[in-house]
Parts: C-alpha cells; structure tokens; sequence
C-alpha cells in the first residue's frame, strides 16, 4: 500500500469515471476530428486565446494571446496558423513544443459565454511567405505555430457565467492590483518602481507589434 496516498485521492482512470460518473452522451458525442463551420465561424470572431503545452518531462505552461477578431487564420478544416506578435521573448511554449508538440487552445469572444477547445499538435514555422497575410500594423511576425487539429468542441458557458467575466458590474478596479512595473520590481528588486513603470508604459505603448 501506498503510505503516501491519502483515502480522498484519486489516482486512476477508473477511480476517476466512479467518481465523476458517465460522461453524457451530447458532451461525447461534440467531439469532431476537424473544424466544423461553427468552429470556423467562432475563431473569426476570437480576439483571445489561451495556450496551453507541456515539456518532454509534462511540466506545463498556459499563455495568453491577443489581437483584433480573426487573427488566427483558419488555413483548413484540419489547419490553424497563430502568428507570434512581439513579447519578453520568453518562448516558454515554443520550447515546449520542441520538446513535445502537444498543443491545447481555448479561444474565447467576448459577450460569448460559451468558449471552444481545440487539441492537437504543433510545430514552428519562419515562413516569411506564409506569415505574411498575418501582418498587423504594417509588421509581418517572423515566427507562427502551424497548429494541426486533432480535436475540436465547443465547452459550455458555465465557468464565464459563474465568473460573471463580461459582466461589466464585475470588472474589478485598476487600484485593486498594482502596476505591472511595481510587482516585477517588489519581484525582482533589479530596478526601481519608477523605472519599471516607465519600462512597462513604454513596451505597452511602443512595441505590441
């Protein structure tokens, strides 16, 4: 027996079916190999996105991306492209995905409690080529994810109604959380509280793309 394992975990898949109980019949059945007319529809209208991958030893990281509705571009049924706009380069998922191209995105619309989860793989191109239609504000991205689609449905809205995320009586107020620049610099303690904000406005205002 495992001293470590305590009676309330859950460690296998059979345990985890007893517990949560069947899955229903319309929310397997949702699940499509490919990008319906629905899908495609819905990721027109997406200005945000959620990715999420994982490095060869399954240590995850989840990273937002944003820009006007549509701008990851639909190549086909089985196909997106993501193009990279300019960030702290990082790279935390490119490097994942050399390591494991496992991929799993959650766009969302705002207005929209419903949010659409694609699954599948992904690799990296520099196709100057094929990421030029995604220009933004006269710039080309010199890097994208060609995202091959494995899996795509639709999740229900509960979350973003319990949530209340478009619910504008719910927006919490800007004084409520510190600047950016504050937190890297209690963080940090590398550079000066107005130093950083000075660093943050500047990024903000300078180099979205």
């Amino acid at each position: 027996m495992d001293e470590t394992r305590t009676e309330a975990e859950i460690r296998t898949e059979e345990e985890l079916r007893g517990h949560m109980g069947p899955v229903s019949r319309l929310a397997e059945g949702k699940v499509l190999p490919r990008l319906d007319p629905h899908a495609r529809a819905f990721i027109a209208l997406s200005p945000f996105l959620v990715v999420a991958t994982a490095d060869a030893e399954g240590r995850a990281d989840a990273s937002p991306r944003g820009d006007a509705p549509g701008f990851v571009q639909v190549v086909d049924d089985a196909t997106l492209l993501i193009p990279d706009r300019r960030g702290n380069n990082r790279a935390d998922s490119f490097g994942n995905l050399l390591a494991a191209p496992g991929i799993g995105l959650i766009f969302l619309v705002p207005g929209i409690t419903e949010t659409l989860r694609v699954n599948g793989t992904a690799r990296l191109t520099t196709d100057a080529a094929l990421l030029a239609p995604l220009a933004a504000q006269g710039k080309v991205p010199t890097t994208g994810l060609v995202v091959t689609v494995r899996e795509a449905f639709f999740h229900c809205g509960k979350a973003v109604m319990r949530a209340r995320l478009w619910d504008p009586a719910a927006q919490v107020s800007r004084d409520r959380v510190p600047s950016l620049g504050r937190i890297l610099s209690d963080q940090t303690g590398a550079i000066g509280v107005a130093e950083a904000e000075r660093l943050m406005e500047e990024s903000y205002r300078t180099r979205l793309y």
